[in-house]
């Protein structure tokens, strides 16, 4: 956390730790006598003293910051949105990619929004969204960055069918797309399935797809709903 005397940034979980923490930091920023003597580590058990029983115990690490430490910060919040923010290719910009992306904007993942239409995309996009036209939109495929989560919903059934098979041909070269998703019924997938045969993929292969797309059990077939229900299936993958 950015603890100032009367504001902050972050969070280290919430609850009656979060408050101390910003009690004891504040204590140090108005007593500047303390500052030379920080960073202090404090060891703290998850226990009665804090009115918690979860159990267990961290540390505490407090240290002072000013503006000479700003390349520092930059590269300590760099590494750590590499870590923490997945890449994620969403093919569409249709009703229900619009809503995921509103859904997905507050969760750990850099978007690459791609779609074949020009002025597809909405002009208020969350900063960690990048929106990209390509056509054709499985041309995109090829670059996308390792380790992608992959989701493709585009306006077209003969698009989504290109994405896939594109999506297939880089998992056989280089197998970094750890989900590859497709909005759709079991039948849709039936036949992506026999015509991504016809183009020698094996059925190994197409079990990589995961179609239909959404945690089990979620019913709605309102935007905002397949939105909430993948997301949730993202997060777990």
């Amino acid at each position: 956390m950015a603890v100032f005397d009367d504001d902050f940034l972050g969070t280290i979980g919430g609850g009656h730790l979060e408050f101390e923490a910003l009690a004891q930091a504040r204590q140090y920023l108005r007593d500047p006598t303390h500052l030379p003597a920080l960073p202090i580590e404090k060891r703290i058990a998850l226990g009665p003293s804090l009115g918690q029983c979860c159990g267990g115990a961290l540390i505490l690490n407090f240290e002072h910051v000013t503006v000479a430490d700003e390349a520092r910060l930059q590269a300590i919040l760099a590494a750590e949105a590499s870590r923490r923010f997945q890449p994620l290719a969403l093919f569409g910009g249709g009703h229900v990619g619009q809503a995921l992306v509103k859904v997905l904007a507050p969760l750990p993942f850099h978007v690459r929004w791609i779609d074949s239409r020009d002025e597809i995309f909405p002009s208020d996009v969350a900063p960690q969204v990048v929106c990209e036209h390509s056509n054709p939109v499985h041309a995109a495929v090829p670059d996308l960055a390792p380790n992608s989560r992959v989701l493709i919903m585009s306006f077209s059934h003969a698009e989504d069918l290109d994405v896939v098979a594109a999506c297939l041909l880089r998992q056989r070269q280089k197998k970094d797309l750890p989900y590859i998703g497709l909005i759709g019924s079991a039948t849709k997938w039936a036949s992506f399935k026999r015509r991504l045969a016809e183009r020698g993929f094996t059925e190994e292969e197409c079990q990589q797809v995961t179609c239909p797309i959404g945690v089990p059990g979620i019913e709605g077939k309102e935007p905002e709903v397949i939105a909430v229900a993948v997301a949730a299936q993202l997060l777990q993958a």
